[in-house]
C-alpha cells in the first residue's frame, strides 16, 4: 500500500487523488444572478453534498482562480445570498458540461446550451426549467479557507433550502420519495469521466 503525505504533493497531485478516490460524487448545477449585470450565471460543482435535514442544508465548495479571485457563483451567492441548486440527470448532462466554460461574469453560460430558465418561488434567482429536481436556497453561511501559504483558495457555500421543485415522474407523492430510477442522476468521477445510474443493492442496517 502506498502512503502519501499532502505536504509532499503538489496541489494538482492532491486533487487527482481526492477526486479519483471520493467517487461517485453528486453534481450541484448552480444558478446565480451576476453581480455585474444580473444575467443568470450557471456552473456545475462536484464538491457538493447534503449537510442536514433539520434545517435543510446543502454545501457547495467553490475553488478560487489561480490568482485568488472568487468565481462567479461564489461571488454572486455571497452578495445576493440566493442561489438555485439543480440535480444533473442524463437528459441535461451535455448542457451542464457546456456551462463549465470560463466566461466573463457579464455573459450567461446558459447561452451555450439549449436550457431555459424558469422563475423561482422564494428567491429572485431563476432556475433551470429542464432540471427535474431543483432546490431554491438562501445563503446560510459563507466560509473561506486558506492554504499553507495563507492564501484564500476556497469558498464554501452553505445553503438553506427554502423550496423544493420535483418533476411529477421523479416524485412519489404518496410515499414522499424521490424515484431515483426515474431521475437517472449522473455522478462525477475523475478527469472527464462521469457515471450513470446503474446496478443497486440493499443492505439492512443493524438495530
Amino acid at each position: 500500500m502506498f502512503t502519501l503525505f499532502p505536504r509532499n504533493l503538489t496541489v494538482k497531485e492532491t486533487y487527482k487523488l481526492m477526486s479519483g478516490a471520493v467517487v461517485p460524487r453528486p453534481i450541484a448545477f448552480v444558478t446565480t444572478a451576476s453581480t455585474v449585470n444580473g444575467v443568470v450565471n450557471a456552473a456545475p460543482f462536484s464538491f457538493f453534498n447534503v449537510i442536514s435535514a433539520d434545517p435543510p442544508l446543502l454545501s457547495i465548495s467553490v475553488g478560487r482562480t489561480q490568482d485568488g479571485e472568487m468565481k462567479d457563483t461564489a461571488r454572486n451567492a455571497a452578495e445576493s445570498k440566493e442561489f438555485v441548486v439543480h440535480i444533473v440527470d442524463e437528459n441535461i448532462a451535455e448542457d451542464m458540461n457546456q456551462t463549465a466554460a470560463a466566461l466573463p461574469a457579464h455573459q450567461s453560460e446558459l447561452d451555450l446550451t439549449d436550457l431555459t430558465t424558469i422563475e423561482s418561488d422564494q428567491v429572485s434567482v431563476p432556475g433551470i426549467r429542464e432540471a427535474r429536481v431543483r432546490f431554491e436556497c438562501k445563503l446560510e453561511r459563507h466560509l473561506t479557507f486558506q492554504n499553507d501559504q495563507a492564501e484564500t483558495v476556497n469558498d464554501l457555500l452553505i445553503g438553506r433550502i427554502v423550496c423544493f421543485h420535483l418533476a411529477d415522474e421523479v416524485y412519489d407523492a404518496e410515499k414522499g420519495y424521490i424515484r431515483t430510477d426515474a431521475l437517472r442522476p449522473i455522478a462525477r468521477l475523475a478527469g472527464n469521466d462521469y457515471a450513470k445510474w446503474g446496478e443497486t443493492f440493499t443492505l439492512i442496517r443493524p438495530t
